[in-house]
C-alpha cells in the first residue's frame, strides 16, 4: 500500500483537549444527543443534584423556572455547592465543580448515601454547553456568586457576607445554540420528568413556572403518599380492582457490602394495558434493566405458586406466562442504591447484576405473605389472570388463523390496499383514508411511487375496551396490522417489518373524521406504541375552503384564515367560496396539491412527551369509566372552538 498524504501522523497529531473542550467537541458522549432530548436532558442533570440534596435530608423545595429569554433557573433549599478553596486546585470548590469532569461529592459514602448523579459530569457538562450560567449559593452567613460563558469563568468567585433565612443552590443557564438543534425547552416534557421527582421523593416540593408568555403554566407536585401515590394517579381514571395498592419496601446489603433499598408499588385494574415504570436512584430506567427482571420473575413465580397451591387451576399443570400476570398492572420499581451501574451517561437501563437477585427475594416474599394475608385480594388477582390468559389463547388463535388465511391468499396484503412501488420502507408513506369515497380520490391524486393508500371504513373498535382477540377479529384492525407489516403487541410487534416510513391519518374535518382519527390513535398509542416513539406517526391537515377571485386562487385551513384572506388579500373583488365537507369532495388533483404533495402539504407529527399523561387521557376520553369522562367535558367545555364543522 502507499503512505499517499499519511506520513504527517505522528505525536503532533494527538490532541489533548483540556478542561471542558471535549464536552463541546462531542456533546452526544455526555447528554446522549443535541436533539430535544439532549437539551432537556441539561435541566434533568442540575435537578438531579438537588434532589440528591433532598434525598440526604438537606432539601424540600426545589423551583424550576422557564425564563422569558430562553434560559432556564433551577434553585434548592440544600446545603448549597461548597465554596471554600479546594486544596489541590487552589480555586473555589464550586469552581472545581462547575468546571472539572468527574468532580463531585458523589464518589464516596459520605457525602451521598445514593445518588443519581454518580459520574461527576453533570453540572460541568450543564457549564460546557452553556452560552452563560450564572450560580447562586446561598450559606448561613454569605451569598457567592460567579458566572461562566461556555464553561470558562467570568471572573472568580464573588461572596457578599449577610444572614440568609435560608441556605441553597440557583443555577440559571442558557443552553448554547451553536450546539444544538433547539433551544425551546417543553414545559410538559419537563413537567412529567418533575412530577416522577416528586412521586420518588415523599414529601418533596418541586415546582416548575413558565415565564415566557403571560399566561404562563405553573405546576406543584408534592405527594406524601410516594409511590403509592404514583401508582393511583396511574389508575386514577380506571376500575382497580383492589384498593389501595400494594406496598412492598426493604433495605439491605448487595455482597459488597453497599446499600440498596427497593421499594414496589403494584396495583390491578380491569383494563387491558401494562403500565410498570421502573427507576434507579430516581433516574427513569426506561430501558429497565435488572430490577425490572427481577421485579417479572418475582411477579410471575408468586402468582402461579399461589394459584397452584390454593387449586385455583382448571387444569394440572397449567401455569401463568409473563404476558398473563402483567395485563391490567400498574407498578412503579424504585431502587435506592450506593453503587448503581447504569448503561452510559443518560442512564436508561441499570446493570447490576446482583440487584436482579435481590429484588425478586424482596418481592416474591413480600408478594406471598400479602396474598396469604389478604386472600380476597389475591383470588381477585389470580381470577383477572385467568381471564386473560384463556383471552391470550384465544388472541393466539386468532393470530393463526389471519396467517392461514394470508398464506392461503395468491397475495398476503389486504385486497383493497392501493401499495406503492418504491422497495425502501423509509421513503414509502401509506395514507389511512377514511371511506372509499375519499380512498379513491386520494389513488388518483397519490404519487404511485411512493404513496399506498389504505380506506378503511367506517369506525374501527375502540380497542381501550377491548380484549386483545376480539381487536384481531376486527377485520379494519387486521387490515391495518397487515398492511403496515408489524405485527401488533409486545408478542408480535417487530419494528424491522415496518413496510412503511410515514404512516399518515388522513380524514373528514368534521366530527366524524375526528372520532376516527381518534380512534386510530387510541389503537396505534396501545398497541404499537414504538411508531409513535420513532416518528412514524403522522395527521394530514386537507384545507377547510377554497376561495376563487380572478385568476387567484388559495386555500385556507380555518374560517380565521378565510376571513384574513378575504380583508386582506381579495378585499372588494368577488369571490367563490368552496367549503370541502369531506376529502371526496375534492378532485385527486386538488387532494395532491394541498395534503398529500411533499412540496406543499401541511402535516402534524404524533408525539409522545409524557406517556403517563397520555395514558390518563386515553383513559378517561375512551375508557369504560363514564364519571372521568363526564368531569373532563364539563370542566373544558369553555374551550371548545368547533362543537360540529
Amino acid at each position: 500500500m502507499t503512505d499517499k498524504g499519511a506520513a504527517v501522523y505522528g505525536a503532533e497529531s494527538i490532541q489533548i483537549l483540556e478542561g471542558l473542550e471535549a464536552v463541546r467537541k462531542r456533546p452526544s458522549m455526555y447528554i446522549g444527543s443535541t436533539s430535544s432530548a439532549g437539551l432537556h436532558h441539561l435541566v434533568y442533570e442540575v435537578v438531579d443534584n438537588s434532589v440528591d440534596e433532598a434525598q440526604g435530608g438537606f432539601c424540600n423545595t426545589i423551583n424550576v423556572i422557564l425564563e422569558e429569554d430562553g434560559g432556564i433557573s433551577v434553585r434548592d433549599n440544600g446545603r448549597g455547592i461548597p465554596t471554600d478553596t479546594h486544596s489541590k486546585k487552589g480555586v473555589s470548590a464550586l469552581e472545581v465543580v462547575m468546571t472539572t469532569l468527574h468532580a463531585g461529592g458523589k464518589f464516596d459514602d459520605s457525602s451521598y448515601k445514593v445518588s443519581g448523579g454518580l459520574h461527576g459530569v453533570g453540572v460541568s457538562v450543564v457549564n460546557a454547553l452553556s452560552s452563560s450560567l450564572h450560580v447562586e449559593v446561598r450559606k448561613r452567613r454569605s451569598t457567592c456568586t460567579q458566572n461562566y460563558a461556555r464553561g470558562i469563568p467570568l471572573g472568580s468567585l464573588l461572596e457578599d457576607p449577610f444572614e440568609n433565612e435560608e441556605t441553597g443552590t440557583t443555577i440559571r443557564f442558557t443552553p448554547d445554540a451553536d450546539i444544538f438543534e433547539t433551544t425551546e425547552y417543553s414545559f410538559d416534557i419537563l413537567a412529567k420528568r418533575l412530577r416522577e421527582l416528586a412521586f420518588l421523593n415523599s414529601g418533596l416540593c418541586i415546582t416548575i413556572a413558565d415565564t415566557r408568555t403571560e399566561d404562563g403554566k405553573h405546576r406543584v407536585f408534592q405527594y406524601d403518599g410516594g409511590i403509592t401515590s404514583f401508582v393511583s394517579f396511574l389508575n386514577e381514571n380506571k376500575h382497580p380492582l383492589h384498593h389501595p395498592p400494594i406496598h412492598l419496601t426493604r433495605e439491605g446489603q448487595l455482597e459488597d457490602g453497599s446499600f440498596i433499598l427497593t421499594d414496589v408499588a403494584i396495583q390491578y385494574n380491569s383494563g387491558y394495558q401494562e403500565d410498570v415504570f421502573s427507576f434507579a436512584n430516581n433516574i427513569n430506567t426506561v430501558d429497565g434493566g435488572t430490577h425490572m427482571t427481577g421485579f417479572r420473575s418475582a411477579l410471575t413465580r408468586c402468582l402461579n405458586d399461589y394459584g397452584s397451591k390454593n387449586g385455583m387451576f382448571k387444569k394440572t399443570g397449567q401455569t401463568f406466562s409473563g404476558n398473563d400476570v402483567r395485563e391490567g398492572l400498574s407498578a412503579v420499581i424504585s431502587i435506592k442504591i450506593s453503587n448503581p451501574q447504569f448503561e452510559g451517561q443518560t442512564k436508561t437501563r441499570l446493570g447490576n447484576r446482583e440487584v436482579k437477585g435481590v429484588t425478586e427475594t424482596m418481592v416474591y416474599a413480600g408478594l406471598e405473605q400479602f396474598f396469604e394475608e389478604n386472600p380476597v385480594i389475591a383470588r381477585k388477582v389470580i381470577q383477572k389472570c385467568i381471564d386473560t390468559s384463556a383471552a391470550r389463547q384465544a388472541a393466539r388463535k386468532a393470530r393463526e388463523l389471519t396467517r392461514r388465511k394470508s398464506a392461503l391468499e395468491t397475495a398476503s396484503l389486504p385486497g383493497k390496499l392501493a401499495d406503492c412501488t418504491v422497495r425502501s420502507s423509509e421513503d414509502a408513506e401509506l395514507f389511512l383514508v377514511e371511506g372509499d369515497s375519499a380512498g379513491g380520490s386520494a389513488k388518483q391524486g397519490r404519487d404511485r411511487y411512493f404513496q399506498a393508500i389504505l380506506p378503511l371504513r367506517g369506525k374501527i373498535l375502540n380497542v381501550e375496551k377491548a380484549p386483545l382477540h376480539k381487536i384481531l377479529n376486527n377485520t379494519e384492525i387486521r387490515t391495518l396490522v397487515t398492511a403496515t407489516g408489524t405485527g401488533i403487541g409486545e408478542e408480535d410487534f417487530d419494528i424491522e417489518k415496518l413496510r412503511y416510513g410515514k404512516i399518515i391519518i388522513m380524514t373528514d374535518a368534521d366530527v366524524d373524521g375526528a372520532h376516527i382519527r381518534t380512534l386510530l390513535l387510541t389503537f396505534f398509542f396501545r398497541y404499537m406504541p414504538r411508531l409513535i416513539a420513532d416518528s412514524h406517526i403522522f395527521i394530514a391537515q386537507p384545507p377547510l375552503f377554497r376561495l376563487k377571485w380572478g385568476k387567484k386562487e388559495r386555500y385556507v385551513f380555518s374560517e380565521k384564515e378565510r376571513d384574513a384572506v378575504i380583508k386582506e388579500e381579495v378585499g372588494s373583488q368577488k369571490v367563490s367560496i368552496q367549503r370541502f365537507k369531506g376529502l371526496g369532495e375534492m378532485n385527486p388533483d386538488q387532494l395532491w396539491k394541498t395534503t398529500m404533495d411533499p412540496e406543499k402539504r401541511l402535516m402534524l407529527e404524533v408525539r409522545m412527551d409524557d406517556a403517563v399523561e397520555a395514558d390518563r387521557i386515553f383513559s378517561i376520553l375512551m375508557g369504560d369509566e363514564v364519571e372521568p369522562r363526564r368531569l373532563f367535558i364539563e370542566e373544558h367545555a369553555a374551550e371548545v372552538k368547533n362543537l360540529d364543522y
